[in-house]
């Protein structure tokens, strides 16, 4: 549910809340895209933990015995939107700002906290450049683009794949992570060539393929189309039968991807941010997730989780009343998550407060059972 607009706190002309009332609820806004042209299935998702997180904060205590509620409002996966609801957030007096899986938008988002001195946990997004300026207000739980996308390059080589091709559609993330895999492969004897799918139809990204000789293929591309129309073309083109098609974005990892394309959906490896064997939390997170999702919780819905069990750990120094002192905890917090224990830490190349890093597996649907998971390489 997306709450609606609270009366905000007072506060100081340094932007921190000049101190609420016994009892009232510690607000954080939450940034998740729900709709259209956004990835709604992740968004909700992550929304699942998010939530899940603020249940279990409040009933173990809340912050000082204050109840955790969370505002959310729906970037749909746009910049401005992202950006304006920052604004409003802030205004509304939130201690802090979580989520958003989209890193465009997450780029936007934490550059406009980073300017109101709002601190930001970004749950999901990847993209290295996070902030342009180094910041100690943004911190984020996901691995940057550069380390997950390298061990996604990795399991390429492993696998015997030289020859990569890339259909990609025009955005800062898909330009980022061609150039990262294209660097970290052609130091190993490997070349990837672009595949540019705002002038190619699925029917020519094939004969494009044909004449290649591209044994791997990258879907750098949003979903559901046109991936999944990429996709049935490439598996019933007789010519292209030996390739391999990957998605290191982790669009296979959703039950709208298998129930579009059922078996033609597996064999296509993706990243996912779990570890091999998961502890008795994320064993309990994990049943909780998927009684409130009614399905398999993905790796997005963990991160959302986990990004809440941070915050709270942060809020309890300050209450929530001083949004500098919530900042400024990120590199003295240590908390047990989900998928590990959870620490920042400032990374070369690396904006943000980073945990460093994530479990990172390269899985793909089992042809075979295609509801069904296998891990094929871990980072």
């Amino acid at each position: 549910m997306i709450t609606p607009p609270s009366p905000p706190e007072p506060e100081r002309t340094d932007g921190s809340s000049l101190g609420p009332s016994i009892g009232s609820p510690v607000r954080i806004g939450a940034l998740v895209a729900l709709t259209r042209p956004g990835w709604a299935e992740a968004g909700r998702h992550l929304l699942a933990g998010l939530e899940l997180a603020v249940r279990d904060v409040n009933e173990a205590g809340g912050i000082a015995g204050r109840p955790l509620e969370l505002l959310v409002r729906d970037t749909a996966a746009d910049p401005r939107k992202a950006e304006a609801a920052v604004d409003e957030l802030a205004r509304l007096g939130v201690a802090a700002l979580a989520g958003e899986y989209h890193s465009v938008v997450a780029r936007a988002a934490a550059a406009r906290a980073d300017a109101l001195g709002l601190p930001f946990l970004c749950s999901s997004a990847v993209l290295d450049a996070l902030t342009e300026q180094p910041t100690d207000r943004v911190a984020r739980l996901a691995p940057a683009q550069s380390h997950s996308w390298r061990i996604y390059a990795d399991f390429l080589l492993a696998a015997g794949h030289r020859r990569i091709a890339v259909a990609a559609e025009p955005s800062v993330y898909w330009a980022s992570g061609t150039r990262i895999l294209r660097d970290h492969l052609a130091r190993r004897g490997g070349t990837v060539t672009e595949l540019d799918l705002s002038a190619l139809t699925p029917t020519d990204l094939c004969e494009e393929l044909a004449d290649r000789h591209a044994t791997a293929l990258l879907l750098l591309t949003g979903h559901p189309e046109p991936a999944v129309s990429i996709v049935r073309s490439v598996r019933r083109d007789r010519r292209l039968a030996g390739i391999v098609m990957g998605a290191p974005a982790g669009q296979p990892e959703f039950a709208e991807w298998a129930a579009l394309l059922g078996r033609e959906g597996a064999a296509i490896p993706f990243l996912r941010y779990l570890p091999e064997r998961i502890g008795p939390l994320g064993a309990r997170v994990g049943a909780a997730l998927r009684a409130r999702l009614a399905e398999a919780p993905s790796f997005v819905a963990f991160e959302g989780y986990d990004t809440i069990a941070v915050l709270a750990e942060v809020l309890r120094s300050d209450g929530g009343a001083d949004r500098a002192r919530t900042a400024g905890a990120w590199p003295h917090v240590a908390v047990e998550g989900t998928r590990g224990r959870i620490r920042f830490s400032r990374t070369p190349g690396i904006s943000v407060w980073q945990w460093a890093w994530a479990p990172v597996q390269v899985v793909d649907r089992d042809p075979a059972h295609p509801d069904r998971f296998r891990i094929l390489h871990t980072g």
